[in-house]
């Protein structure tokens, strides 16, 4: 199943935590610590953070806002995912979540497309999300799986599968840091 198609059948949960895995990713872009949304995270787990999401992304935004501003201004990648988190909703409603997961999983891919000395400039997200991964950079390849799996993980396993989501998301977070870490030195 394409990632268009998960997307379109995912619940509330699963919505969220495509979105919120999508932006924990990018976190390296960001300056911000690791820890910074894990409180979405456990609200996910455990079902109480419905209420609570808009102050948790109020909270996070704030965090975020202070670090790395400055040092992002001009870079298309950190900007995407400044957008990612400025785009999170405020309710954690189905519908409102639907639309910042598929933005978030779009921004996510064109990060890592922008990121990868290997990436075609040209090659679209779009038909990558639909299914169409042939000639596929190993970075674009690499985020593109693990937003199908936090997708399957939630449907198959609803909130027992947050966890494992947020296990897919650590490790493509370290990925995306070390890529950062290299091209910041390259840059020097």
């Amino acid at each position: 199943m394409s990632l268009v198609e998960l997307i379109a059948q995912a619940d509330e949960r699963g919505l969220a935590a495509s979105g919120l895995a999508c932006l924990d990713r990018c976190l390296p872009l960001l300056g911000g610590d690791d820890e910074v949304l894990r409180p979405l995270w456990a609200g996910l787990a455990d079902g109480s953070d419905v209420g609570d999401w808009g102050v948790h992304i109020a909270q996070v935004r704030d965090k975020l806002g202070e670090v790395g501003a400055v040092e992002s201004a001009g870079d298309e990648a950190a900007l995407l995912a400044r957008r990612m988190l400025a785009a999170a909703p405020a309710e954690r409603s189905a519908a409102e979540v639907r639309v910042w997961a598929d933005a978030c999983s779009v921004a996510a891919l064109h990060i890592h497309r922008l990121l990868d000395p290997l990436a075609g400039r040209a090659s679209s997200v779009d038909a990558r999300r639909e299914g169409r991964t042939e000639g596929m950079s190993p970075l674009v390849a690499a985020e593109l799986r693990r937003q199908i799996t936090v997708l399957e993980l939630l449907a198959g396993h609803g909130a027992g599968g947050v966890r494992r989501a947020l296990e897919v998301s650590t490790e493509g977070r370290r990925v995306l840091r070390a890529v950062v870490s290299r091209r910041s030195r390259q840059r020097s």
